[in-house]
């Protein structure tokens, strides 16, 4: 049963605010990452403590470096479930994980983070991990 709307309210919002765009139906999965040309930072949102303590914050950091994925779009685990079920089969070969994030360029996965990677970990931390990814596999994409 999907959380209460109210409740995943301003967890949606800090993301819209990031300039993340949301995803909610499987249609919206198969428009954003079906034919995916470029980079897209898919991040799977989540009620858990560490979505909230690591995960958000880590990515609002992350953002705000030089390089970064043409687009980033989030799905909403335990609320959107649908969606983030068709969103994790763009990146199978990755244990589901809530929150996660997949670095994607032109529909591949180049770096994907599981919760346990962001678990105990500061934002900084996280954040630093994902602006060498971004250096790493997005530089020559943007």
């Amino acid at each position: 049963m999907p959380y209460n709307p109210a409740l995943v309210a301003p967890m949606r919002e800090e993301m819209v605010r990031l300039g993340a765009r949301e995803l909610t139906t499987v249609s919206d999965v198969d428009a954003a990452l079906g034919d995916q040309r470029g980079t897209m930072l898919v991040f799977v949102n989540s009620v858990c403590g560490c979505a909230a303590g690591n995960a958000r914050p880590a990515l609002r950091l992350a953002l705000e470096h030089a390089v970064l994925p043409q687009q980033v779009v989030t799905v909403f685990a335990g609320q959107d479930v649908d969606a983030t079920a068709r969103a994790r089969q763009f990146f199978a070969d990755y244990q589901p994980s809530s929150p996660s994030m997949a670095l994607l360029r032109d529909g591949e996965v180049v770096h994907f983070v599981h919760r346990h990677q962001m678990e105990a970990r500061s934002p900084q931390s996280i954040a630093g991990d994902l602006v060498k990814a971004f250096d790493k596999h997005l530089g020559a994409a943007v």
